[in-house]
């Protein structure tokens, strides 16, 4: 039995059914001590796995690429391609994506938001829509990465793309999309002010994301960032810069409160 898996639910039958194998003598306590010694974590020296994480928070561990070097991701890669969990690889560059694709052969690659998803099971869709939005084509990168995210976590995902305030009446053209989702992620550099405009016109939760795109006063990102947090629109949450990972992990736990599993 492998623990490595893809929800919250999957993970707590698989621990239901290996109780249940040992009440029933088809498996015996050793064994199954066995398979629980992994649960927490695997210690692979450089890493520890964090197995457990699908059980206590719902999806299992991403890796984080940037900063690590090639021979150890290609080796928490066959880790945990030991599992059945779809793995997600984050800011990985073209070289990570090729050693990645040594070890596991069905890996893709999406080049824009730098993510390498290796799909081993398919997710039931969720109901409820998330929206990502986009102020200009400089965001579709994090935006993107939002998106690829909330899809490999098992959400319908719509975008809407090039719509920010230098040209207001496209967004309006779209209000129709804004109040389909369930929960909306807007992405925008320069001075950020998408997210107010948005919040303004919606009553959901808006999950913004601050880009380093702008020029020299941007600041890397920092006057978006400022401007999202200054907000006078009500219901904003603001994400690190460039953080579309984590915008698109909270829209998926927020989109998933009230879905039938």
């Amino acid at each position: 039995m492998k623990f490595l898996i893809g929800s919250d639910k999957m993970e707590k039958d698989d621990l239901k059914k290996l109780l249940e194998d040992v009440k029933d003598d088809k498996v015996s306590i050793d064994d199954a001590l066995f398979e629980l010694k992994k649960l927490p974590f695997e210690d692979l020296g450089f890493a520890k796995i964090d197995n457990h994480r699908a059980l206590r928070v719902g999806y299992p561990e991403v890796i984080y690429c940037e900063g690590k070097s090639i021979d150890h991701i290609k080796k928490i890669v066959e880790k945990m391609d030991q599992g059945d969990s779809n793995i997600l690889a984050t800011r990985a560059s073209c070289e990570v994506y090729a050693a990645i694709k040594e070890v596991c052969e069905d890996a893709v690659y999406y080049e824009l938001p730098r993510i390498v998803l290796i799909k081993k099971r398919e997710l039931k869709k969720t109901n409820g829509k998330i929206l990502v939005v986009s102020a200009g084509t400089a965001d579709i990168p994090i935006s993107e990465e939002a998106v690829i995210t909330a899809e490999v976590l098992g959400n319908t995902v719509d975008r809407l793309y090039d719509v920010g305030v230098a040209g207001i009446h496209r967004l309006l053209a779209n209000v129709d999309k804004l109040y389909e989702a369930r929960v909306i992620i807007t992405v925008a550099g320069m001075e950020g002010a998408l997210a107010s405009v948005v919040g303004g016109l919606v009553d959901k939760p808006v999950i913004a994301v601050p880009t380093s795109i702008g020029y020299g006063a941007n600041f890397k990102g920092l006057s978006a960032l400022l401007t999202m947090l200054n907000s006078c629109a009500s219901g904003i949450g603001v994400m690190n810069i460039d953080n579309g990972f984590g915008a698109g992990y909270l829209a998926s736990m927020i989109n998933k409160i009230g879905e039938d599993h």
